[in-house]
Parts: structure tokens; C-alpha cells; sequence
């Protein structure tokens, strides 16, 4: 029989273990146990944490009642029951006596600060549609980590694809976020892979389509203010003609579905037509686009409430639904989506109810992208500016106090 045991150190055995309803022993409530304790608690575990002091975000899951807790010192026997142990102190010595003790009692162990001198070691993984990936790298954290996200970011962009993947059926709503194409969700990536038919509209990401295999129909539903745009029962339509052919239809929105991106109108036809129905909630460029700018659309001590209001008609017009007299008495933060080419009105109805003329005003053209514009002004001289600036959409306006905050994230 062949053996080498230093082959065998270096080359530890990879497995999956099932730990629903088992108990697992944490040593330590630091960071190192704040990390670890989530995906200990996904599987099922029984988790016990032993440790003198613990993180509040520790604590908050013993409080919680998603682990146990004792605020003690490791004693001899803590190790007794227990399927699976992890020694993450910050004492060398305590994590080697718990070490020796999981070994004598057969229990494999996981040293955090000296992963070699552990029995066994935690991967660096990721949940993937269904997959569990899992990088080891001889206890080198940072490089398992960095294959780990590699592999992932592969699998979000396309660039590897899951060939046995049981196709997909339906149509998915999915956000494609305010318009940086790092800012889909994750599920909306790995669902824009696998779509035979994609139904986009102008606010979409565009660089997300370049990412689609050749195979791929691309539907164009864009809707350009005062322009040409495909009619919503012709977008209703294809999405139930491609998933009746068969075809698994992806229609990519920009922001969020459900905020005036009329999701829920798609819904509603796709499912009276017999057609499952996926969405995926996207960022909505309300509250990323003014983030982008490094304006917060509400503020401790500043503003409890901040409403998103559509502009795409005028105040007086008979399809408004808006309360413009009430909108103006509110304190907190208006958020205008669909408004530049009527911010002249919206600005005259502000202030006719009462908002001051002074009130700071931020304009965001094309945010989260390489051509993001920024205009500040006030309610006063607002609309002057959008039309010396030649501010056009997509734009997003910002009206409060927070407008006028000036500390820029990017």
C-alpha cells in the first residue's frame, strides 16, 4: 500500500459534507467566525459558538436564536457530539489544543489561522444555478478566493456556460439595472445566458447584448420619447410567440421592472396567455443614479421620506395622476424620472404650492455610465439651465436639501 504523507497534506480530498441538522462547533466569535458562520447556517447546521467575546454581528445570531452561544474559554470535551469543528481563536495555542482534541476524538477540524496544521480545510465557494463551486488552494486563501470569483465572474459573463443545464421555458422580466452593465443582478446575468430570445428596450445596458451567442434573436422594443416605439401589445406578443415556440424569452428592462418599466402589464398578458413568468428585480436608477452623483436620496437629520415620481406627462394634463399640490408641501426628497423635457412645469407647480424657490435641484444625465452629466441648480433656475446645458434623456432630476450635498463617491 502506498502512502505519502506529505503528498496527502498538500493535496487535501475536496467533499461536500451534509450537515442539516448536525451539530458543528465554532471556537472564536470574531471576524475570521463572522465570516464563516452564515453558510454553516444555510446548510442546516446545529452551530454552537464558544468564544470569550463575540462581534455584534455575531452576537445578533446567537440573539437571533440561528446559533448557540457561550461566552466562556474552550475546556476539554467542548468537541464531544460534534460532526465537523472550526477553531478560529486568536490564540495559536487554543487552536492547536482544539485541533488535537477533534483529531483524537475523530471529528476533522478546520484551523483558520494555520490551515495546514487543521484536518481539514474550507474551501473557498459559491452558490451557482444550483452548482456548489468549491476552490482550494493549499491553505492560500487569497488565491482560492481569487479562482473562486474568477470562475464565478465566468459564469455570470457567459464566458463559461453550463452545456447541461436543463433548458429553460417562459419568459423572464429581468431589471437590467440603471444602465453600467456591472450593475444587473447576478441572476439576471446568468439568465440573460441562457436566453434563446432577448426583447430589450432603449435603457437596457447595450453592452450586455455584445455578450449574447450568435444564435440569439434580439428583439428591439426601444420607446424614444417623442419617437419611433414599438406598441406595449406588440412587446406583449412577441414575448408570447417566442415562449409558445419554445424558446426561453429574456426581456431586458432598464432599472427595475415594476417602476414605470410596465412589468407588471407584460405579467399580466404573459400569464392570462398561459406563459410562466420569471422577473428579477433590477436596481432602479431612482436611487442608484443619485448615488452615483454622490447624492443620498435621504439623510439622518435631513429628510424622512423620498417619493419617485413619473414625468412623463405634464402637471396639468388630464392622464396626471399625480397630487403636485400635495407633492409640494412635503419636506423630503422628490425623485423625477421621465421629466427633462417638463421640468419648466413641474418646476412652476413646486413652487406655486409652496416649496421655496431656493430649493436645490440636481440634474443626472446617462447615470452610472462613462457620459454621466451633472447639472445643480435650484427650483428657481433650474429648467433655464437643462435647456442652456442641453441636458436631454435619460436624465434623472433630484429635488431637496440632499440635491445639494456635494461629496462625489465615484
Amino acid at each position: 500500500m502506498y502512502s505519502n504523507e506529505s503528498d496527502a497534506t498538500d493535496s487535501p480530498y475536496l467533499v461536500g459534507l451534509n450537515l442539516l441538522g448536525k451539530r458543528v462547533v465554532v471556537f472564536g466569535g470574531g471576524t475570521v467566525a463572522q465570516r464563516r458562520l452564515p453558510l454553516l447556517i444555510s446548510s442546516g447546521a446545529l452551530v454552537h459558538v464558544i468564544t470569550r467575546e463575540a462581534t455584534p454581528a455575531v452576537e445578533a445570531m446567537a440573539t437571533g436564536g440561528q446559533v448557540s452561544m457561550e461566552l466562556r474559554d474552550y475546556r476539554d470535551g467542548d468537541v464531544d457530539g460534534a460532526w465537523y469543528a472550526i477553531a478560529c481563536t486568536d490564540e495559536a495555542d487554543t487552536n492547536a489544543a482544539i485541533v488535537a482534541e477533534a483529531e483524537r476524538s475523530r471529528i476533522f477540524c478546520v484551523r483558520a489561522d494555520v490551515a495546514r496544521d487543521g484536518t481539514a480545510v474550507t474551501p473557498a465557494s459559491a452558490e451557482w444555478d444550483g452548482l456548489t463551486l468549491g476552490v482550494l488552494a493549499g491553505g492560500a486563501h487569497r488565491r482560492s478566493a481569487a479562482v473562486r470569483n474568477a470562475v464565478v465572474e465566468a459564469l455570470q459573463s457567459g464566458v463559461i456556460t453550463d452545456s447541461a443545464h436543463a433548458p429553460l421555458t417562459g419568459v423572464a422580466l429581468v431589471g437590467g439595472g440603471p444602465g453600467d452593465p456591472d450593475l444587473i443582478t447576478v441572476r439576471g446575468r446568468r439568465l440573460l445566458a441562457y436566453a434563446d430570445v432577448v426583447v430589450t428596450d432603449r435603457l437596457a445596458p447595450p453592452e450586455l447584448l455584445a455578450e449574447l451567442g450568435p444564435h440569439v434573436e434580439v428583439i428591439d422594443a426601444s420607446k424614444i420619447p417623442y419617437g419611433r416605439a414599438m406598441a406595449q401589445e406588440a412587446i406583449n406578443q412577441a414575448l408570447i410567440d417566442g415562449a409558445k415556440a419554445g424558446k426561453f424569452v429574456v426581456r431586458l428592462k432598464g432599472g427595475d421592472p415594476y417602476v414605470f418599466g410596465r412589468g407588471y402589464e407584460e405579467l399580466e398578458a404573459l400569464t392570462d396567455a398561459g406563459v410562466p413568468v420569471t422577473v428579477v428585480p433590477g436596481i432602479t436608477s431612482a436611487i442608484s443614479v443619485p448615488s452615483a452623483a454622490g447624492v443620498p436620496v435621504t439623510h439622518r437629520g435631513v429628510t424622512h421620506e423620498f417619493v419617485v415620481v413619473s414625468g412623463h406627462v405634464a402637471p396639468d394634463h388630464p392622464d396626471s395622476l399625480v397630487d403636485w399640490a400635495a407633492l409640494a408641501r412635503l419636506k423630503g426628497t422628490i425623485v423625477l424620472l421621465m421629466a427633462v423635457e417638463r421640468i419648466d412645469k413641474f418646476a412652476k407647480v413646486l413652487i406655486d404650492g409652496g416649496r421655496p424657490a431656493t430649493t436645490p435641484v440636481l440634474v443626472v444625465q446617462e447615470g452610472t455610465m462613462r457620459t454621466q452629466r451633472e447639472l445643480r441648480a435650484d427650483l428657481d433656475t433650474v429648467a433655464q439651465k437643462v435647456k442652456d446645458e442641453g441636458i436631454r434623456p435619460p436624465a434623472i432630476i433630484v429635488i431637496g436639501t440632499v440635491a445639494g450635498f456635494s461629496v462625489n463617491s465615484r
